[in-house]
């Protein structure tokens, strides 16, 4: 494919991605003059970055409830989902996590949510450090695979480091 028509692909790729965001109440865009697209998540302020010439395909999907949604191929092999209201990827796989147990798709709003299952796992005195570590190994799946995808997740990186186990709390 010749670089003029390697831009017009790019160019309409990016207009249906456009598209579906502008008929979205959830997400929203900027584009840089850089070239870098930032789809923003209303619902928790993080922002999905990607170059608009990375884009390889999209597809128009339904889900189950009959809810319409993208799904986004970049060149990298990288998919990711947009719906109403967030951007799903796929999880990392990560060394000692049984993937079939966690969703094949994920946002990052399941990041909180994991978090504060592991808060509330090591405040109760019922839960084994098992959980705790299976707990730990997906919130880094869906760090990672975030990461990958394309989200700023350096925040969210940092909070499992301010974890204390409530045995150092009561010594401290």
């Amino acid at each position: 494919m010749g670089e003029s028509q390697a831009s017009l692909k790019s160019s309409q790729l990016l207009d249906e991605v456009l598209n579906f965001v502008e008929s979205t109440s959830g997400l929203s865009s900027r584009i840089s003059e850089s070239g870098f697209v930032e789809i923003l998540q209303a619902v928790d302020g993080k922002s999905f970055v990607f170059s608009s010439n990375t884009l390889d395909e999209v597809l128009a999907r339904t889900d189950a409830d009959g809810k319409n949604f993208i799904q986004i191929n970049f060149e990298s092999g990288i998919k990711v989902l947009f719906t109403e209201n967030l951007v799903g990827f796929k999880p990392r796989e990560t060394s000692g996590l049984d993937m079939s147990k966690i969703p094949k798709v994920v946002t990052t709003p399941d990041l909180l949510s994991v978090f504060e299952a592991i808060e509330e796992s090591l405040s109760s005195e019922l839960t084994p450090e098992s959980e705790v570590e299976v707990l730990k190994k997906v919130f880094q799946s869906i760090l990672m695979g975030g990461e990958l995808a394309g989200f700023d997740l350096s925040f969210e990186r940092r909070w499992i480091g301010r974890l204390v186990p409530p045995k150092i709390r009561a010594s401290a």
